[in-house]
C-alpha cells in the first residue's frame, strides 16, 4: 500500500472513533499490516501524521485524532477609522477587536458584522484581541447625504451620472456614484441618495446609490447643519397624519379636562429657566413648614394627557426619542402647538400637570410625598439670570419687581443647599462644568463662541428635579410594578483597577476595596486631589472609568449621583422616556397595581428603554459634530493667532488641547520636535526620551493656530513654548523602542496624524440639561462633565 494511502486509511479510521486512543499496534492490527516491512510503512506513517499535527501522542504512548476546535466567531458593531482599520464592539464592557484594514470585508462604520478571532488580547500590556470580519449581518448605512457633482468633471462609467461628496470623515476612503435610476440633480444641490451597492472585492471603496431628494443648495444658509441631522438619520419634519391629530387639541384647557385633578391654580409656583426657552416643562413651589421641614412641589406638564398611546403622535415621539439642539435649531420631539403651547407651563394661564409634593428635612431626607394629576397657574416666568440676580448679587431692582417672591426664592435657596449637602453626603461624585454656546450669524456662520456660567438657580432647578426624580423611582419600585427607570451602573472592577494603578504612579492613596466600590470613596479621591497639579487628569480618568448611563426596566440606581433609585420625570416634553412614565403614573392610578396592569407594560419596557438610550446617542453624536464643525468654522477666522490653553487628552499621535472658549485641537507628535517623545498609557503622558519633558491632562501650554478644516471638524495647533515643560521620571524602568526616523506630519495626506480621539461611550454620561443645555464637544475636557439634571 503507498504511504499516502497508509496515511489516507489511518486518518479514516481514527476519525470514525474520534474519542477512542490507539497503540500503533492496533493501527496496524486493523489495516492489516503486521508483516515485519508493513509495520515499519505503518510506524512511519503514524510518525508523519504526528509531524503534521494530525494526530497527537499522549503520554501512554497512545494516538489520537486532533480535533479542530471550532472557530469563535461573534457578532458586533463595526467602528471604522478613516484611515482603513477599525474596531468591532462584540461586548461594551469588553475590550473591542482591533481590524487591521485588509480584514474589514469593506464594512461600513455602524455596520452589525461577524468578526473571529484571530489573536487574543492581553490585559496586562492593554492589547486588545485583533480579529477579522467574516461577514456583515446588517448594514447600519442605507442612505447618504452632500454635494452633488456632475460627471463632465470627472471620468465615469456609463450609468453613471455624478458623485456625491461625502463629509463624513468615516466615509472619506470611499466614492459615491450616482446612477441613472433616479433623480437628476443640478451640481452643487445636496442631495439624499439611497445605497444600491455597497464596497466589495470586485468594486473596493465603491459605493452605488440613487438620489431621492433634493434638500438644498451647497451656499443655503444653514445647510451644513441640515446635512448633519441627514446623515444621523434623524426625524426632523412632522408627518400628516401627526398635524392632522394635533390639530384637534385644544389651545386651552377645558372644563372636562380638569375633572379628576386637584386644583392648585391659587399655590404661587414660578417656572425658572434659560432667556431663550419656549418650551417650559417644570415649575416648582417651596415653603417652609411650622416644623422645620420644607415642602417642595415639583410640577412637570402633563404631556402623557395629550400624546396619547398608539397614535401617530405618540408613534411619531417614540421614534425621535427625544428633541435635538443644533446650535441655532431644535428638532422637537413633539410639535410646536404642544411643546411651545398647550404643555408649556406659560405664566398666568390654566395648564394640566403631574406634580410630586415632598416634605424634606433640614438633613435632606424626604419624609413624605404625594404624586398626583394637578391643575396649576404659573405666576411668573422666571429666568436663571434674574434668580441669580436676587440670591447672589441681592439686586434691588430685581427684587423689587418680584418682591412677592422674594421670600420663597430665599427659601428654595436654603433648600437647594440642604438637598447639595445631602448628595455630597451620600457620595454623589461632582466634576467642574463648562458649557459653551455658539453664536451664528443670519447665514448661520459661527460668529462667537459664549461660556455659559452655572449659577445658583441652575444648580437650585437642578436640585429639585433630582429629588424629583429619585422621589418617583423609589414610589414604584417600593410598590414592586414595572417601570422605566434612568441607571448608571457601579464601574467595572478592570475599569477601576487601571484606574487606581494611575493613582499609584502619582503617589494618590486609595482606601477601600476594589471588589466594593463606592461612590463615597471615588469622591474622597478626587478631594484628595483636588487644586493639585494631578486633579485634571485624576477627573479625566475617573469619569473614563464610569459606565454609560441609559434606560432600563430594572431599578438598578445611579453610581454618579449615589442615588438608590433614579428615573427621568421631569421632562416630557423632551424626552419619551419622562412620557412613558408619566403614562404609567396615571395608569396605575386609574387601574391599580394588579397583574393585568402590570402586565400592560411588562412586555413594552424593554424596548422603550432599549430604544429611548440609542435616540439619545443618536442626538448626541448630531450635537457633538455641529458643536465641532461650528467651532472649527469660528476658528478658521483666527488661523495664525496664538493662545493660552491646556491639554485636554494625550495620545501615542499627539496630544489634545482646550482653549478657554472649549475649543478643542490636536497638536500632532511629529510638530513637538525638541526629543522623540514616548507615550506612556498608564500615566497618559508623553516623556521625551532624552529631555525626560512631560506632557499630561491639565499642564497649562501656550499654542498657535496653524490649520483649520471646518468640513473634516479637524484644529491643528502649534506649540510655541517648547522646551518648558516639566521634567518626570516616567520612563525609567520602561523598556523603550527603538527610535524611528522621523516623519513630518503630512496633513493632506494624514499619513500622520493618527485615529481622532473616540468619543468613550465606556466613560461618559449622557448629558441630561434642562432643554437648551447641548454637548458642545465630543471630547471631553479635563473639567467637564454630562450631568444628570432633571
Amino acid at each position: 500500500m503507498e504511504k499516502e494511502k497508509i496515511k489516507e486509511s489511518l486518518v479514516n479510521y481514527m476519525e470514525s472513533e474520534p474519542d477512542k486512543k490507539f497503540t500503533v499496534q492496533e493501527l496496524a492490527d486493523k489495516l492489516e499490516m503486521n508483516k515485519a516491512g508493513q509495520f515499519n510503512f505503518v510506524v512511519q506513517a503514524v510518525a508523519q501524521l504526528e509531524h503534521d499535527k494530525v494526530i497527537k501522542l499522549d503520554d501512554e504512548g497512545s494516538f489520537a485524532i486532533v480535533k479542530e476546535e471550532p472557530v469563535q466567531r461573534f457578532t458586533g458593531i463595526f467602528h471604522a477609522n478613516d484611515r482603513g482599520f477599525g474596531f468591532v464592539t462584540v461586548d461594551p464592557e469588553e475590550p473591542d477587536y482591533f481590524i487591521n484594514p485588509t480584514q474589514t470585508l469593506s464594512a461600513l462604520n455602524g455596520d452589525e458584522v461577524e468578526v473571529e478571532m484571530i489573536e487574543a488580547g492581553d490585559p496586562a500590556s492593554g492589547k486588545r484581541p485583533e480579529g477579522k470580519v467574516t461577514g456583515i449581518v446588517q448594514r447600519n448605512l442605507t442612505q447618504v447625504v452632500g454635494e452633488f457633482k456632475a460627471a463632465e468633471d470627472e471620468n465615469l462609467p456609463a450609468g453613471i451620472i455624478g458623485t456625491i461628496h461625502l463629509r463624513d470623515k468615516k466615509l472619506s476612503n470611499y466614492r459615491f456614484l450616482v446612477e441613472d435610476k433616479g433623480l437628476s440633480p443640478v451640481p452643487g444641490e445636496i442631495v439624499l441618495a439611497d445605497i444600491t451597492a455597497y464596497p466589495s472585492s470586485d468594486l473596493p471603496g465603491i459605493i452605488k446609490g440613487v438620489a431621492t431628494k433634493v434638500i438644498g443648495n451647497v451656499n443655503d444658509p444653514g445647510i451644513d447643519i441640515l446635512q448633519i441631522v441627514y446623515q444621523h438619520d434623524i426625524p426632523h419634519t412632522f408627518p400628516d397624519d401627526v398635524m392632522e391629530q394635533i390639530a384637534d387639541i385644544p389651545d386651552h384647557v377645558t372644563e372636562a379636562e380638569k375633572v379628576g385633578r386637584r386644583d392648585l391654580t391659587d399655590e404661587p409656583m414660578v417656572t425658572i429657566d434659560s432667556i431663550e426657552s419656549k418650551d417650559l416643562d417644570d415649575a416648582v413651589s417651596v415653603r417652609k413648614l411650622a416644623n422645620g421641614n420644607y415642602h417642595l412641589g415639583v410640577h412637570i406638564a402633563d404631556v402623557s394627557h395629550y400624546v396619547t398611546p398608539n397614535t401617530p403622535l405618540d408613534r411619531e415621539a417614540f421614534e425621535r426619542g427625544t428633541s435635538v439642539y443644533l446650535t441655532d435649531r431644535v428638532i422637537p420631539m413633539i410639535p410646536a402647538k404642544l411643546s411651545n403651547g398647550i404643555c408649556s407651563l406659560n405664566p398666568k394661564v390654566e395648564r394640566l400637570a403631574l406634580t410630586c409634593e415632598m416634605e424634606i428635612d433640614p438633613e435632606g431626607k424626604v419624609v413624605s410625598h404625594e404624586i398626583f394629576p394637578s391643575v396649576i397657574k404659573t405666576t411668573e416666568r422666571m429666568t436663571y439670570k434674574a434668580i441669580n440676580k436676587i440670591l447672589e448679587a441681592d439686586d434691588q431692582k430685581a427684587k423689587e419687581r418680584y418682591a412677592d417672591l422674594v421670600p420663597m426664592f430665599k427659601e428654595m435657596g436654603e433648600l437647594h443647599k440642604i438637598l447639595l449637602k445631602m448628595r455630597k453626603r451620600r457620595g454623589a461624585i461632582e466634576f467642574e462644568d463648562t458649557e459653551a454656546k455658539i453664536i451664528v450669524d443670519e447665514k448661520g456662520h459661527a460668529i462667537d463662541i459664549q461660556l455659559r456660567q452655572r449659577g445658583t438657580s441652575e444648580r437650585m432647578i437642578e436640585s429639585f428635579m433630582l429629588a424629583a426624580n429619585e422621589t418617583v423611582a423609589a414610589h414604584y419600585k417600593n410598590l414592586n410594578v414595572p417601570f422605566i427607570y434612568r441607571i448608571h451602573e457601579t464601574p467595572k472592577e478592570e475599569k477601576i483597577k487601571s484606574f487606581f494603578e494611575m493613582l499609584s504612579g502619582l503617589g494618590v492613596e486609595v482606601t477601600g476595596k476594589l471588589s466594593d466600590i463606592q461612590p463615597k470613596m471615588l469622591q474622597g479621591i478626587l478631594k484628595k486631589v483636588a487644586g493639585k497639579p494631578e486633579e485634571p487628569m485624576v477627573s479625566v480618568m475617573l469619569l473614563r472609568s464610569m459606565q454609560q448611563a441609559k434606560y432600563s426596566p430594572e431599578p438598578l440606581g445611579h453610581f454618579g449621583l449615589a442615588a438608590k433609585d433614579y428615573t427621568h420625570f421631569t421632562s416630557p416634553i423632551r424626552r419619551y422616556p419622562d412620557l412613558m412614565a408619566h403614562r404609567m403614573i396615571h395608569y396605575y392610578a386609574d387601574n391599580g397595581i394588579g397583574e393585568n396592569s402590570q402586565a400592560k407594560f411588562q412586555t413594552q419596557l424593554p424596548e422603550v428603554s432599549q430604544h429611548s438610550s440609542q435616540a439619545e446617542r443618536r442626538a448626541i453624536d448630531a450635537e457633538r459634530d455641529t458643536d465641532a464643525m461650528k467651532k472649527a468654522e469660528y476658528m478658521a477666522d483666527h488661523v495664525g493667532e496664538e493662545f493660552d490653553a491646556v491639554v485636554s487628552s494625550v495620545t501615542k499621535f499627539g496630544m489634545f488641547v482646550e482653549l478657554p472658549n472649549t475649543v478643542e485641537g490636536l497638536i500632532h507628535i511629529s510638530e513637538i520636535n525638541d526629543d522623540y517623545y514616548v507615550f506612556v498609557e498608564k500615566q497618559m503622558a508623553l516623556v521625551g526620551r532624552k529631555t525626560k519633558q512631560t506632557y499630561r491632562i491639565g499642564q497649562p501650554i501656550k499654542v498657535k493656530l496653524v490649520n483649520v478644516n471646518a468640513e473634516q471638524k479637524e484644529i491643528d495647533f502649534k506649540l510655541l513654548n517648547l522646551g518648558e515643560a516639566p521634567k518626570t521620571d516616567l520612563l525609567d524602568g520602561v523598556e523603550l523602542p527603538e527610535m524611528p526616523p522621523r516623519k513630518k506630519f503630512d496633513r493632506k495626506n494624514g499619513d500622520k496624524r493618527g485615529p481622532k480621539r473616540p468619543y468613550k461611550k465606556h466613560s461618559k454620561r449622557p448629558r441630561d440639561h434642562k432643554r437648551n443645555s447641548q454637548n458642545q464637544n465630543g471630547r471631553k475636557p479635563f473639567y467637564k462633565k454630562r450631568r444628570e439634571r432633571k
